[in-house]
């Protein structure tokens, strides 16, 4: 990479455009070797291209070599551009598209990690009815925390989430859409897990290792956590699930998503008539977003199966 000053971009060109998809990929994919299979093409192809790219920028992207794949400063910056250009133009192909009713183009949905074995259902039946109206519709699905969700709506990276409902963020509406109880649990070798009722008393289970979230929660639902010993913490309830089975940590999981593991025999809900919690689901859009058909739709159908 020469060590001049560039020229100014003059323009960004349909070539340049592909480029930048093909960098998107294998940032999130996390290297050439993992891009591979995404994308279609070789890694030696793949290089060339990414060499291309910083030649036409001028800006070195990425480190590659033994020591693995690593965004430069420069590279994270391009990044976070090129998400706001490619959204863009997705929207300027979906607004187009829409002046003829017809469904076309991307729903990209952020999802607070395991909602799937909510026997509801709501947003497969949704996404169901969506593709029926348009089968040519491409709908991403991005499994996030729950703040990394609001931000890539905010941000316009996502069309639309589902978060645990907690204070509201400036920018962004929500709208309820489910109700789900957590129950707390303890696995196959913790010294609770065959006690009796009797003997699961408060100080008992306060006294226990137990396991907090990092994501955000309503207060009430936090004071849950603040009367536990918590010693270890999780930024997702898959992450608390894992640490959970270990046999060597109490916590709270959603009663839908234990089920499997209490059918089991490899979980036990502790005093589940007063350790427990409701928390409320959210759908979130952005407030004042363009009119968008695909992001409707889902939303009219989302509405249809309550």
């Amino acid at each position: 990479m020469s060590s001049r000053r560039p020229e100014p971009l003059a323009q960004v060109s349909d070539f340049d455009i592909r480029l930048l998809r093909i960098f998107r990929s294998v940032v999130e994919c996390g290297g050439f070797s993992a891009a591979e299979s995404v994308l279609g093409i070789g890694r030696s192809a793949i290089s060339q291209q990414m060499s291309d790219l910083e030649q036409r920028l001028g800006l070195r992207l990425c480190q590659r070599g033994r020591a693995g794949f690593a965004l430069t400063e420069e590279g994270r910056e391009v990044y976070q551009s090129s998400m706001q250009l490619l959204a863009s133009l997705e929207t300027f192909r979906t607004e187009v598209n829409g002046l003829h009713q017809h469904l076309r183009g991307e729903l990209n949905i952020g999802l607070t990690d395991n909602l799937v074995t909510l026997p509801h259902m709501r947003i497969t039946n949704a996404l169901a009815r969506l593709k029926e109206r348009g089968p040519d519709v491409q709908i991403n699905i991005r499994m996030t925390p729950p703040s990394e969700v609001e931000q890539g709506v905010l941000d316009g990276r996502l069309h639309v989430g589902v978060v645990p409902q907690t204070a509201a963020l400036s920018g962004l509406e929500y709208q309820p859409l489910y109700d789900e109880r957590s129950l707390l649990y303890c696995a196959v070798g913790h010294p609770l897990f065959y006690a009796d009722d009797a003997q699961l008393s408060d100080p008992r289970l306060n006294e226990q290792e137990a396991i907090a979230p990092t994501f955000r929660l309503p207060a009430d639902i936090q004071a849950h956590y603040q009367a536990l010993h918590c010693t270890a913490s999780a930024s997702d309830r898959e992450g608390m699930a894992f640490l959970i089975l270990t046999g060597r940590y109490i916590g709270y999981l959603p009663d839908h998503y234990a089920t499997f593991w209490v059918q089991q025999g490899r979980l036990r809900a502790l005093k589940p008539a007063s350790r427990f919690y409701d928390l409320s689901l959210a759908t979130v859009t952005r407030k004042g977003r363009r009119p968008h058909l695909v992001l409707e739709s889902f939303l009219e159908a989302l509405a249809a199966t309550s």
